[in-house]
């Protein structure tokens, strides 16, 4: 096992930024075609090629985590998300091997959401 202590002065692998959207406008996220577009619109803004199709599928027989998740795969690696419809809450993940501004996207998300608030968490993978 590694000691992450001996990492540190490395240059960052990749750039992880964990983005939770809290009090989303309902219609939004609960609409494929949107969050499709949403995608296509953050992968441009932060210089993303998108491989192939977005998936978006709607599941979740228990009520607390039923909703969209979404899946689309970069030449970089991926972008995710989960929208929770009890609490319209975006639980929104892009993972890049290639530098992006973690807070453009962060505050794209907010104003395509319609999020009252935002939760930016931001890791650097070695």
């Amino acid at each position: 096992m590694k000691n992450i202590a001996d990492e540190k002065n490395k240059e960052p692998w990749g750039l992880h930024s964990c983005i939770d959207l809290y009090d989303c406008t309902p219609e939004t996220i609960r609409d494929a075609e949107k969050i499709k577009k949403f995608v296509a619109e953050l992968c441009v803004l932060i210089g993303m090629k998108r491989f192939g199709e977005t998936t978006v599928v709607n599941f979740g027989e228990d009520e607390k985590v039923a909703g969209f998740s979404m899946t689309q795969l970069i030449e970089t690696s991926l972008v995710s998300a989960h929208f929770a419809n009890l609490t319209n809450t975006t639980y929104l993940d892009v993972f890049s091997c290639k530098y992006y501004d973690t807070q453009k996207a962060a505050d794209f998300a907010r104003k395509f959401f319609g999020a009252k608030e935002v939760r930016l968490q931001v890791i650097n993978r070695i």
